[in-house]
């Protein structure tokens, strides 16, 4: 089993206290996203979990936990670092502390643990194609010494973010637009040694060397792990995402950034009740259990291929 921590909200982030005791505990809670009353227990032991990812802005607050974490769990970050100001992501720390954030991960964990993503790549009169050039050139050279890879996308106009983006004069990019975007990325990332792909994206853009990414990447939990691991991809993600499968334990409307581009806040009315809701004693992310809930064991095992897994020991040996 592979654990995201979270698609639906920042847990390094706002809750790391809650994801140790669930760690601690062995078993979290998570209500269906769709069905309020329906919750399922995830068994949290190394018996079944191959690797956790973790997604964030701002994995500072769970940096003083990381060491316990990989005592005995396999883990790596997704770290999203743009350089929009606070009209688009309002609440995040400042960009000289979150650079610095994230050299202090990798020098934690390794360079080849910490994903670089600069997502979405949002358009508006403010940040134009060439806005977008030039943070992404300055932002590569300052990250490039600590991280392996990077990788973007494109702004998709969700209905549920559209309330969040009026005002903004933000837009999709146009095919030309993102032909000279990839053009210039590429440039960039090879200039810096850095391997670039785009999460979920129908675009071709391999003639400019960019391939279509993993973000929940077998071939990198296998290289973190050790052992050779049997995946299907994920059916719960759009077409375009190549992510293998995994069980997350996010809530949506949880997430404290206020990034206006943001498909998992979509009500920050609910983001406040459900905040005040939040217990770090809970097997629940926001609330308690309730007598009304249907839970549900997850049926869970290790991805791990034994027989593959040795070969795999043994060809890492001997290189």
């Amino acid at each position: 089993m592979i654990l995201s921590a979270s698609r639906r909200t920042d847990i390094p982030a706002f809750f790391p206290d809650w994801f140790m005791n669930r760690l601690r505990d062995g078993y979290v809670l998570v209500r269906n996203p769709m069905n309020y009353h329906q919750v399922s227990k995830i068994e949290l032991s190394p018996a079944v979990l191959d690797c956790i990812v973790f997604w964030t802005k701002n994995p500072r607050p769970i940096l003083r936990h990381l060491a316990e974490i990989g005592e005995t769990y396999p883990f790596y970050f997704q770290y999203t670092l743009n350089a929009y100001g606070k009209d688009v992501e309002q609440n995040l720390p400042n960009l000289g502390e979150r650079i610095h954030t994230l050299q202090t991960l990798s020098d934690a964990i390794g360079n080849e643990r910490v994903i670089w993503r600069y997502d979405p790549v949002l358009l508006s009169p403010v940040y134009d194609v060439r806005w977008h050039v030039e943070s992404f050139g300055r932002l590569a050279k300052e990250l490039a010494p600590f991280v392996e890879s990077v990788v973007f996308s494109y702004f998709d106009p969700y209905p549920k973010v559209e309330n969040n983006t009026r005002g903004l004069g933000s837009r999709p990019c146009v095919s030309a637009e993102m032909e000279t975007l990839a053009q210039e990325f590429s440039r960039i990332a090879r200039a810096n040694r850095l391997t670039i792909k785009t999460c979920a994206e129908a675009i071709d853009l391999e003639k400019y060397g960019i391939e279509h990414n993993c973000c929940i990447d077998p071939k990198l939990i296998e290289k973190i792990t050790g052992y050779a691991i049997r995946a299907k991809k994920d059916s719960n993600q759009r077409p375009e995402c190549g992510c293998a499968e995994s069980i997350d334990i996010g809530q949506y409307n949880t997430c404290c950034h206020g990034c206006r581009y943001c498909y998992a806040n979509f009500n920050p009315k609910s983001v406040e009740t459900f905040l005040r809701q939040h217990v770090k004693n809970s097997p629940l992310l926001i609330g308690q259990p309730e007598n009304a809930d249907k839970v549900t064991t997850r049926k869970m095992k290790l991805l791990r291929v034994e027989q593959e897994a040795e070969q795999l020991s043994l060809f890492q040996d001997l290189h």
